[in-house]
């Protein structure tokens, strides 16, 4: 079962003609490393505990898994852009924060916590153009303020870390709330472009404090146990401009009567991927319909067939040198995109559009 979950895979990704099974069982292995390398990765990815998908990638992911049908509707739709967050790109990943707290609070009395965010942008390919990097700073648990402690002001600063140890930080963007229900965010675009550049990554500073304290530290105030509460994550979206080729060509369908059930035409075939053992790190789709294409391409190679002019003259030298020259292959003519929801080798979720996924249209080449 899972050798013949490769099948669709050949059709699908490497647009091979018609061979026998045997030939497709042959380095099983290889086959799935090509395809992993395809969707970037270095290798099957095994998560250990995974993380729990956010709200809004489902949100995204939705939306690019609407029947064709309701796509083909959408006016100018790019699936090499992210309308939802207003910038280009083919790659959306949530990066955990993988810092900790810095200990002691400088000389600003009323400051309740700082804390180093640091996040793995090694995982980026270094083909890929970063197109927006957006930290979510959220309160899990309940609503800020406190229970008795309404009123109070509190103060989010981040800072952006010098380049060597004597550098002083420079401020990236600081707000200030008395009430926060569900997240802030913040834009740090242009300092992980840096990051990216940079030999090493220095990360970022947040600092947590209350001003209305009037310059002391307070016990009660709710701004301490925010500091720790607070949950950071780094939403980060990307382009790989090679190879996002955008297409908004109408998709259509092709069919062909039943009585010519072996001339070259799609056929459905459902990809699962638990049976491929893939279950485990893709997290949606289950399954798709890849389809595939299958027949024979006769002479004379009618217009319903798609034939190339070359396919025309090969089919003409087949009907009179059938040994010496074998029939075009029937081979996928026009496909279309899916999107994926994985975790990548770093247990990232990472939610990704993959063009010519689906067969929509084959023809004799």
């Amino acid at each position: 079962m899972v050798a013949f979950g490769w099948l669709p895979l050949c059709f699908t990704v490497m647009f091979l003609c018609p061979v026998s099974l045997g030939e497709l069982l042959l380095e099983p292995l290889a086959r799935e490393k090509a395809f992993l390398k395809a969707l970037g990765l270095q290798n099957r990815p095994r998560p250990s505990e995974p993380r729990p998908v956010p709200a809004r990638f489902w949100k995204m992911y939705h939306r690019r898994s609407r029947p064709l049908a309701h796509q083909d509707d959408q006016a100018g739709a790019d699936p090499c852009r992210v309308d939802e967050l207003g910038v280009d790109g083919d790659t959306v990943r949530h990066l955990p924060d993988l810092g900790g707290p810095i200990s002691g609070l400088g000389s600003q009395p009323w400051l309740c916590s700082r804390r180093r965010l640091y996040f793995n942008l090694s995982v980026l390919q270094e083909a890929e153009e970063l197109t927006l990097a957006q930290l979510e700073l959220s309160l899990p648990g309940g609503p800020y303020p406190l229970p008795g402690t309404a009123g109070e002001t509190c103060t989010l600063s981040l800072w952006k870390v010098g380049v060597t140890p004597h550098s002083r930080p420079s401020l990236i963007s600081s707000q200030s709330f008395q009430n926060l229900h569900v997240s802030l965010n913040f834009d740090l675009t242009t300092s992980s472009r840096a990051w990216r550049q940079r030999s090493g990554n220095p990360g970022a500073i947040l600092e947590v404090g209350s001003p209305t304290t009037g310059g002391r530290q307070v016990a009660g105030s709710a701004c301490a146990p925010l500091g720790l509460a607070l949950r950071a994550s780094l939403l980060v979206v990307s382009l790989n401009r090679e190879r996002c080729r955008t297409s908004r060509r109408k998709r259509s369908s092709f069919h062909l009567p039943p009585a010519f059930s072996r001339v070259c035409k799609r056929r459905r075939l459902h990809i699962q991927f638990r049976d491929v053992g893939w279950q485990h790190w893709i997290i949606a789709p289950q399954g798709y319909m890849a389809n595939y294409c299958h027949g024979e391409c006769p002479y004379p190679l009618s217009e319903s067939l798609n034939g190339t002019n070359h396919a025309i003259l090969q089919t003409l030298v087949h009907a009179t040198d059938p040994e010496d020259t074998p029939q075009p292959c029937c081979v996928p003519i026009k496909l279309s995109p899916i999107s994926m929801l994985y975790y990548d080798n770093n247990d990232n979720v990472v939610l990704r559009h993959y063009d010519e996924m689906v067969v929509d249209e084959c023809g004799c080449r």
